[in-house]
């Protein structure tokens, strides 16, 4: 039988722990006690229309809801070591929100969140607006649909990742990056995936200096880079299509880019053989 628990107000260290079958509607997290933990250790919770000012507050909860609350930014290191969890239609503006977590998707939320999403997977955001640094470092299994992202450093070391309909104004994105496939995406970011192993790009539009250099298994389809994309794919094994101009390609390491023109081609002083070719339509 569930247990409900209504219009409380708590502060106190592990205040509601190790809760179980329980929903939490319409509680404030806050106060003088600054309490720590406050669902620590729970399972099979759903919360809703909740704030929460006190650190910590979801640690290892197993099968949970959180939909229509507000964590605000005294909520540091929200949701850590959890699983199973949907999220909807809700505010976190604490830094390091979301961390070694597996299994949530996250819904119709606004994110200010530093260091958000580190070392977790099978992570998914949808209609959803987040600013971060280093967002998803060294995560695994991550879907991004329709999502808004600033920040910096972002993707870094992530592996399994899949981004739709969204628009990344970052920078040094997927460095160090596996198994990436952006589509329908406007990406803003200067030294844009360096040393990245299967990025594939579809549909997109790229701008920023020096992208896509150091890459392994580089493949971009139907994309168009902006004129800031100077000294682009250098070293970089790559198969690209193009749309339109580039501003400059710098020894690409092997493969074939395609485009409509280009305005300059550098082959000076390779530090490795270079075979990749340029090739401009008509």
């Amino acid at each position: 039988m569930r247990k409900k628990i209504t219009g409380g107000r708590f502060d106190a260290e592990r205040a509601l722990y190790h809760s179980v079958m329980t929903d939490i509607e319409n509680c404030t997290f806050a106060g003088p006690a600054d309490g720590e933990s406050v669902l620590k250790e729970s399972r099979d919770i759903n919360v809703s229309g909740c704030g929460f000012s006190l650190r910590y507050p979801m640690w290892h909860v197993d099968g949970f809801t959180l939909r229509g609350s507000e964590m605000d930014e005294l909520t540091r290191a929200a949701i850590w070591y959890s699983a199973r969890g949907k999220i909807s239609d809700c505010t976190l503006r604490g830094i390091k929100a979301v961390r070694e977590c597996s299994d949530i998707e996250i819904r119709r939320a606004e994110i200010v969140s530093a260091e958000f999403g580190w070392k977790s997977s099978g992570i998914t955001l949808i209609d959803t607006n987040i600013q971060s640094e280093y967002i998803f470092f060294d995560s695994r299994d991550i879907r991004l649909e329709n999502v808004g992202m600033s920040g910096k450093y972002s993707f870094q070391y992530v592996e399994n990742l899949v981004i739709e309909n969204s628009r990344l104004d970052t920078k040094d994105a997927f460095w160090h990056a596996k198994n990436v496939t952006v589509r329908d995406t406007e990406v803003k970011g200067e030294y844009l995936g360096w040393f990245s192993d299967g990025l594939t790009l579809i549909n997109c539009k790229i701008s920023g200096t020096q992208p896509l250099c150091y890459c392994k298994n580089l493949r971009l389809i139907n994309c168009e880079m902006a004129p800031d994309c100077d000294l682009a794919f250098e070293y970089s094994d790559v198969e690209a299509d193009i749309i339109g101009h580039i501003t400059s390609v710098k020894n690409p390491k092997s493969g074939t880019v395609t485009c409509d023109s280009v305005g300059e081609i550098i082959t000076d002083d390779p530090v490795t053989e270079c075979t990749g070719r340029v090739v401009t339509r008509g």
